[in-house]
C-alpha cells in the first residue's frame, strides 16, 4: 500500500543516514583488533584455540556460538533486504530460509547434546574420554545439521513439484509463510518443532536428575554440572521465544497497523537477537576456564595502556 510505501522509504533514508555512523564504528573495532597482533596475544590465542578444539564440552559450545552468528547474520540480511528492498527472488529466499531455519533447530539440538555430555562426564566419569571424543563430537554436530535440515528439505521438494517454474523468477516478501503457502507444510513444521523440543526437553529432565543423584553424594562436580545443566534449561526457554515471534507480530500489527514495520523490527530485536546473545555470554563467563582464559587476554592489555 501507499503507507507501507512511505514507511519503507523513511525507513530507507533512515538506513543511509545511519550506515555511515556504523560503517564508522566497525572500523574502529577492525583498527583496535588489529593492533592485538602482537607476539604475546597470538601465543595466548593459539593456546585457547588448542585447549577449545581438544574438549568436547567447548568444541559443542563454540558449535552453539557460531550457529547463533549464522541464524544471527541470516536474520539481519533478510531485516535489511525486507526493509530496504521489500521484495526478494524467491529461489534466493528459499536458500535463506534452509540456512535460517536449520541453525534455528541446531540450537536446542546442541543444548540437549551439551546436557548429555556433562550427564556422561559426572555419572560416567572413568568412561568419558572414551565415549566423549572429538570425532564423536565432530559426528554430534553433524547429525544436528542432518536432523534440522530433515525438516525442511523434504518441504522444498514438495514446493518444487508443486510449483511452475516462473515461481522460483518471480519475487515476494521473503517470509516462511509467504514461500511455503502449503497448510500441511505449515502443520507438519508445527509437529516438528513439538517432536523436537519434546525430545530436547526429554534429554535435558534426563540428564538433569541422573545428576542430582549424582550430587547427593556431595561432589562439587556433580553440582556444578547440575547447574549447568539447568542453564542449558534456560537456554531452551530463551530459544523457545522463536516460536511465538510470528504470533506476537501478527497480533501486535494487527492492533497497531500503521506501526507494523516498526513493531517487526522491535519484536524482531527482543525474540531473535537478544536472546542469542545473553545465551552464550552467560555460559562463557560462569565457565571456569573461560574466564582464566579472558583474564590471561585482557588483563596483560590493560597494564600497556598509557
Amino acid at each position: 500500500s501507499d503507507r507501507q510505501q512511505v514507511s519503507l522509504s523513511g525507513f530507507a533514508g533512515d538506513l543511509q543516514t545511519l550506515l555511515p555512523t556504523s560503517v564508522y564504528r566497525v572500523s574502529v573495532v577492525v583498527v583496535v583488533k588489529l593492533k592485538l597482533t602482537d607476539s604475546g596475544f597470538h601465543s595466548r590465542f593459539a593456546s585457547f584455540l588448542q585447549v577449545f578444539f581438544t574438549n568436547p564440552r567447548y568444541i559443542l559450545y563454540i558449535h552453539l556460538v557460531i550457529n547463533d552468528i549464522i541464524m544471527l547474520a541470516l536474520f539481519l540480511v533478510l531485516q535489511v533486504i525486507s526493509y530496504v528492498v521489500f521484495t526478494l527472488n524467491v529461489s534466493f529466499c528459499i536458500v535463506l530460509l534452509i540456512i535460517a531455519v536449520s541453525s534455528n533447530l541446531n540450537n536446542p539440538l546442541t543444548l540437549a547434546a551439551m546436557a548429555l555430555e556433562c550427564y556422561l562426564a559426572v555419572c560416567f566419569p572413568l568412561r568419558y574420554s572414551q565415549v566423549c571424543t572429538v570425532r564423536r563430537t565432530y559426528f554430534v554436530m553433524g547429525a544436528v545439521w542432518f536432523l534440522s535440515m530433515l525438516t525442511i528439505l523434504p518441504d522444498v521438494f514438495v514446493l518444487v513439484a508443486t510449483n511452475p517454474a516462473e515461481f522460483f523468477s518471480s519475487s515476494l516478501f521473503c517470509l516462511w509463510a509467504n514461500v511455503f503457502t502449503d497448510p500441511a507444510l505449515a502443520k507438519k513444521k508445527e509437529v516438528s518443532n513439538i517432536a523436537y523440543l519434546v525430545i530436547v526437553w526429554l534429554s535435558i529432565f534426563y540428564a538433569y536428575f541422573r545428576i542430582l543423584f549424582a550430587a547427593q553424594a556431595a561432589s562439587a562436580n556433580a553440582r556444578k554440572a547440575r547447574n549447568t545443566v539447568l542453564l542449558h534449561g534456560f537456554q531452551l526457554l530463551l530459544c523457545m521465544l522463536s516460536y511465538v515471534h510470528s504470533i506476537s507480530i501478527q497480533g501486535l500489527s494487527s492492533l497497531f497497523p500503521n506501526d507494523a514495520l516498526a513493531i517487526r523490527y522491535v519484536i524482531s530485536v527482543l525474540i531473535q537477537i537478544l536472546p542469542r546473545l545473553i545465551s552464550p555470554v552467560l555460559y562463557g563467563l560462569r565457565d571456569k576456564m573461560f574466564r582464566e582464559y579472558l583474564q590471561k587476554t585482557l588483563l596483560p592489555l590493560r597494564k600497556t595502556k598509557p
